[in-house]
């Protein structure tokens, strides 16, 4: 399969990235112990692409400005994957996986690679193995991973610690500049795309207005606070980049060459003062400790003396005979010394 990601022509890569995806995404001990040696052999042709995040609510038009931009791309002669991530149901566990179908032409070019992924109740808006996902399309050549979010609105942050750029798809009439502070992604978004421009002009043109004043409020609050002298803020500033927002209309084509050229400025910038560099070591690091914590948590469920008391203390807070936190502590100690505290 390492060959094949690696070495093998337009289709043969294709399947074997899919095929180990679909290996790091299974839970099987078996499976988990392959998909590590295979991210392994792999992990030293990483980290070359330029990883974007794009995020917004439901309906702003996330698949059909990917969509656009990827071929747009692709015209210049590079090579684009796009991981999409559909929410699961909490009800049944399952997924449509149905936004490759909204990328119609992409999908069908041989310079492209899309994956839809289930979340399956990963929270922040993606799914729990895009991060090896992305290191095996950028093994495979891809030097674009695009990451699409499942579109929940105001939760979508673990992809800003996954991507080197996260742009945030805002809907003209989104609300006033209050509303857009309110977003906690707002404060993560390197640049705000105002999508569907082409419905309504003067929309538009307030959008920009508020949401610009937003992120100017936000970013004197920051530098004010890191930085008491003046104009060593306005050094930082100067040095760093400096939240944008455009518009487009990915529907008719219209400001992809915007976006791009804002992306290009962006990464240029980022890997002149060293942010680009650095802020892939701390990503690496989280992700680590958050594959810790997910660990942590399923050894913790495993554990015999925690799965000997949990159905009764479950019974006991349910119906209200002791509080949750008092029966948590009793798990984790449980698990701690392999029995329940005794006070």
């Amino acid at each position: 399969m390492r060959d094949a990601i690696l070495h093998g022509g337009a289709s043969v890569r294709r399947r074997a990235i899919a095929k180990a995806i679909t290996l790091l995404e299974s839970t099987r001990a078996q499976h988990r112990a392959q998909g590590d040696a295979l991210l392994t052999a792999l992990l030293p042709y990483t980290g070359k692409s330029l990883r974007l995040g794009f995020s917004g609510v439901p309906g702003v038009g996330k698949s059909t400005l990917i969509e656009a931009l990827g071929l747009y791309l692709i015209d210049q002669g590079r090579r684009v994957a796009v991981l999409t991530i559909d929410p699961s149901s909490s009800i049944s566990g399952g997924s449509i996986l149905g936004d490759k179908t909204r990328m119609e032409k992409l999908s069908m070019h041989e310079r492209a690679f899309i994956r839809p992924s289930p979340s399956s109740g990963t929270l922040g808006g993606v799914a729990e193995k895009t991060r090896e996902a992305m290191l095996v399309c950028e093994a495979a050549g891809y030097d674009i991973v695009i990451v699409e979010t499942v579109g929940v609105g105001q939760s979508e942050v673990a992809v800003a610690g996954m991507t080197d750029m996260l742009v945030l798809m805002q809907l003209p009439n989104a609300g006033d500049d209050l509303q857009a502070i309110k977003k906690g992604v707002l404060e993560l978004a390197d640049l705000v795309l105002i999508n569907k421009a082409d419905i309504d002009a003067d929309a538009v043109t307030r959008a920009k207005a508020q949401i610009s004043s937003g992120l100017q409020l936000m970013e004197i609050h920051g530098h004010a606070s890191a930085h008491p002298q003046p104009q060593a803020a306005g050094a930082q500033r100067a040095a760093h980049w400096q939240p944008r927002v455009i518009a487009s209309s990915a529907l008719h084509g219209q400001g992809i060459d915007t976006l791009w050229t804002a992306v290009r400025e962006f990464q240029t910038l980022q890997m002149a003062n060293g942010a680009f560099h650095t802020r892939r070591q701390n990503q690496a690091l989280a992700w680590m400790w958050e594959r810790i914590d997910a660990g942590l948590k399923q050894s913790f469920k495993n554990h015999p003396a925690v799965r000997r008391q949990l159905p009764q203390l479950s019974a006991a807070v349910q119906s209200g005979q002791i509080a949750a936190s008092t029966a948590a502590r009793h798990l984790l100690a449980a698990a701690a010394v392999g029995e329940a505290p005794t006070d």
